[in-house]
This record gives structure tokens, sequence and C-alpha cells, in this order.
């Protein structure tokens, strides 16, 4: 009989260098230290050593903590260079696959009506990882498209009490799980994420049917029961646990004549590539699209023994989970009706608004102000 081996759960740990700390928290005190030392090397003779001293320990505190800190498991240096990057990116991003144009009068005026001049609307490319979610051709699930990156399929997975288990049934779940692990022969990634929960459904309907029930008491407590559901989402967050399957197919390494990959191999149904190379493009989409489909149902199929189903997200829950994770903080239902990435986003110009402004809602790619209309509308 073999005893059981313990496999390490958090292997992407950086690793200990010296003194239990990372390369790159030494790097960070390393550099605030020779930093520290070079000006008092050229200040020593002109400030007393009392005065650098009460100025240094701020910056040697700052620097310990900004290696040594961290926050929801990430280091503060990389949230300091985050929150850099962040402020230093342009603010205006727009979907324009034509070109950039400038921005229209209307927006530049606001602009300098709320005081940041109108240097603050300089829009850029908007550049998303997935470009374009597109049905199966089996119409099980939505392929996101990730350009040069490949395609991917989104799924949603139940969950299983494992601390409830008897130790044998834990044992015939975890052989489950690694039998699936083994057949595993491309990219996938498992990903456990909280998003808010919407109990304005379920208040709805209890109210709806509480006078349809049968006795005095039942309409009672369920008017009750919707009563304390709406005292629970007004007082606190309500969140519940998502466990999504992606499956990845890279893209492949070589054209159909044998050059090097070009940055988008893939291209989504509505691109239109060249006539000599359209069959080949299609085909090596169709077949990447067909390995993703029988993936899942692998999936699917080695799963099931241990209780968890995987169900194949179609476009528009794809497409949902997709802005969700864009934005998180703000409740997107699954079966939302969203824009695809080369849909403009228009509505019904108000006569109350002003003229100008209800003149370029509309889809004319040949106005200057096309790219902005649907900025504005949402």
């Amino acid at each position: 009989m073999t005893e059981p081996v313990r496999i390490p759960a958090d292997t992407e740990r950086p690793d200990r260098v010296l003194a239990n700390l990372t390369g790159r928290q030494l790097a960070v005190l390393a550099t605030a230290a020779a930093v520290l030392y070079l000006a008092w090397l050229a200040c020593r003779t002109l400030v007393p050593p009392l005065a650098f001293l009460a100025a240094a320990v701020p910056v040697a505190a700052a620097a310990a903590g900004l290696a040594l800190g961290s926050r929801d498991g990430l280091p503060l240096d990389r949230l300091a260079l985050a929150a850099v990057r962040q402020r230093l990116a342009p603010a205006h991003r727009v979907s324009a696959p034509e070109g950039i144009h400038p921005a229209p009068a209307w927006l530049t005026a606001a602009a300098d009506a709320g005081g940041g001049g109108g240097g603050r609307v300089s829009p850029v490319p908007l550049r998303l990882p997935a470009q374009a979610v597109d049905p199966t051709p089996a119409g099980t699930a939505g392929v996101v498209d990730l350009g040069g990156d490949g395609l991917a399929v989104l799924a949603v997975c139940s969950t299983v009490n494992f601390a409830l288990r008897t130790p044998a049934e834990q044992d015939s779940l975890a052989a489950i799980f690694g039998r699936w692990l083994q057949s595993l022969t491309a990219p996938v990634q498992v990903l456990v994420r909280a998003e808010r929960l919407d109990l304005s459904g379920q208040v709805a309907e209890l109210r709806e049917r509480a006078p349809t029930l049968p006795h005095p008491a039942l309409e009672a407590a369920a008017a009750e029961h919707a009563d304390y559901l709406t005292q629970l989402a007004a007082g606190m967050d309500l969140l519940r646990r998502q466990v999504l399957l992606v499956l990845r197919e890279p893209a492949p390494p070589t054209t159909p004549t044998g050059g090097l990959a070009p940055a988008r191999l893939l291209p989504s149904r509505r691109s239109r590539p060249r006539p000599a190379e359209a069959a080949a493009v299609d085909g090596q989409r169709r077949a990447a699209e067909a390995r993703l489909a029988r993936r899942l149902a692998e999936a699917a199929e080695l799963l099931s023994p241990a209780g968890v189903t995987v169900t194949g997200l179609d476009p528009a829950q794809a497409t949902a989970v997709l802005a969700a994770a864009c934005n998180p903080d703000r409740l997107i239902p699954p079966g939302a009706d969203l824009a695809t990435a080369e849909q403009v986003i228009t509505t019904t110009p108000d006569p109350d608004d002003d003229p100008e402004r209800s003149a370029v809602l509309h889809t004319d790619p040949a106005d200057p102000d096309w790219p902005w209309a649907g900025r504005w509308a949402a």
C-alpha cells in the first residue's frame, strides 16, 4: 500500500531568496537603502545626522511597508504600480476599428465646463482581450474570440460540499477530479468568483403569489419572508459564489502556407479574410471550435460522477460574465441584453435634449461624431 504524498497547493508562490524575503521584496528594500545611503553621502556635510535621520525614517518605513505589505493577497508594490498605470492611462476609450476621430464639440465643451479643459478628452482605441463572442456551430456554448491568443469557452459548474462527505466519499471525489485533471491536454482555468446577488425577483414573486396561497397563515408567512429579504438586501451586500470553467484553444503556430502566425489567425465570423486564405482560416477556426465543444463534453462527462454539473454559457451569458468582470461593482443580470464589441449603442433622441447632442445619436460611420454617439448614450 502506497503512502499518500502531500502536494503544495500554492504552486505559484514566489521563492524566498534571503531572510524569508522574495526577490521583489529584496529589490525594493535594497533600492530604498541605496537611495538613502547616496542621499546621506551627498548631504552629510550640510545636514546634521539627527535631521537626516528624522527625514529618512518615514522614507524607510514607506519602503518597508511597500515591500512587505499586502492587500487582498497582492503585494503593495504591485498595487501601487497598478494605481500609477491607471492614473496615467487615457480616460476616454472608444471602439472604433475604422480609426479614432476627434472628440465632438459638445463633449469637449462639457469637459471645459467641468473645469478639466479640452485636453481631458483625448480618445484612444479600446482594446479588450475578448474581441467577439460567437455561437458554436452546434449552439451549445458561446465561443470567446481572443484574437491572437486563440478561442475560449466558458462553462458554469455546480459545487459539491466536500467537508460533509465521509473519508471514503472524499477519496472518491478526489479520484474523479484527478482523472479529469490527467485527461487535460490543453490550457484550462478554474475560476471561483463572487458576484452580487439580486433578490428583487424572488421578493416580487413572493409578493405576487402570497395572495393565492390556500391559508391566511401561509400568506402572512410569505409576506413576512419577502419583507425579511428586502431588509436583508438593504442592510448588507449579498454575494453568491460562482465557479467557472474556462477552456482555451491557442492560436495555431503556423499559417496554411507554413509561415509565422499573424496577430489574428482565428478571426471572428464577422471579419472578412482574403479570398485565398478564407477557406483555410475558416477551417482552422471550425476545428478549434470542434475541439472546444469536445473538451466541454468530456469535462461534463468526467465530472458528473462527482455530482458536478458543467453547463456551457451561451453567447449572451458569456457576454454578461465578461461585462461583469470588467465592471464588478455593477450588477449585470446573466440574461442581460448587452451589445457586442462592434455594435454601436444608440437611443431615441429626446426633444428636450440639446439638439447638437441629439443629432449625433445615429449609426452613420461617416459622421466624425459616430464613435462617440454610443458613449454618450451609454
